[in-house]
């Protein structure tokens, strides 16, 4: 799972939005530092304006058309829509993998890429997991890292959700990457809108503890984020995350690479399961 939402009105929607984000960031990177700020996010006082906006659009439009989609899709077929998009996402794990010269993940991520492809019907089944083979969540953000290229100030994007200046170029590098970048402008729009859907559906129990367990999002959000980098970056995890739980006793969430069910991933591996490193938020409407 991961914290971040990323809806894309298009893939060229994408890619203008996180180069916008990413050229006023270094605009207003000299005017929005001060004593006040949190090391790592000089930019918190633009960056908390950005994240009302979009926890606004998350609450009146985002939530309730995932949940819609949730009650009229049987739960094998959003498993099966998340499965095709999950194998879509294993070309860009290969050529970031192949960019850092890790032979071997990238190897795994063709492989399952052809299989499932192939055998899974489009990618509709997963059988590349149950056969053994890891997924390997990369992004050309964690391929500039791999290289020591530092992450620069924190940054919350329109629409798209927690990044930082150098992660912010993996939408702009991801773009060719994805297939439906080359299909007419009606079908990448129906493309665009399952996957926005099946992607806030999925994250519809991370939503729920998020607002029980924290008393300042945007710090919460934040400080997921960047550890969970941090962790697909290095295998790492820093300390516990910082106690933003409400007085009512709401369980926190658990640091990274805490999850029970699942190992921790070889350092400067990437995230080798669907967890990346953080808990398991399950489709509450599939139990």
């Amino acid at each position: 799972m991961t914290m971040a939402i990323t809806p894309r009105a298009a893939r060229n929607l994408r890619a203008l939005s996180g180069g916008a984000a990413f050229a006023a960031a270094l605009m207003l990177a000299g005017c929005a530092t001060g004593p006040d700020r949190k090391p790592g996010d000089p930019l918190e006082p633009m960056n908390r304006e950005i994240f009302k906006f979009n926890d606004a659009a998350d609450k009146y439009v985002a939530r309730p058309i995932a949940e819609g989609y949730v009650k009229v899709t049987p739960s094998p077929l959003r498993t099966a829509i998340s499965n095709f998009f999950s194998n879509i996402g294993d070309i860009g794990n290969f050529a970031n993998n192949l960019l850092q010269l890790r032979i071997t993940d990238a190897t795994e991520d063709l492989m399952r890429f052809a299989f499932n492809s192939t055998f899974g019907i489009g990618g509709l089944i997963d059988w590349a997991t149950l056969a053994g083979l890891p997924k390997h969540n990369q992004d050309f953000g964690l391929t500039l890292g791999h290289y020591g290229v530092p992450s620069g100030p924190y940054l919350v994007l329109p629409l798209l959700g927690p990044s930082s200046v150098r992660d912010s170029t993996s939408w702009i590098a991801g773009y060719p990457l994805n297939p439906g970048t080359y299909l007419a402008a009606g079908p990448n729009a129906a493309l665009f809108g399952v996957r926005f859907m099946s992607a806030r559906a999925d994250l519809l129990g991370a939503t729920d503890i998020l607002s029980q367990a924290a008393l300042d999002k945007y710090a919460f959000v934040r400080d997921a984020y960047t550890q969970r980098r941090q962790y697909l970056l290095t295998g790492a995890a820093n300390a516990t995350l910082p106690d933003y739980g409400d007085e009512s006793g709401a369980t926190a969430v658990p640091p990274e690479g805490a999850s029970a069910t699942t190992a921790p991933a070889q350092p400067g591996a990437g995230g080798s399961s669907k967890s990346q490193g953080l808990p398991d938020y399950s489709d509450p409407a599939a139990k």
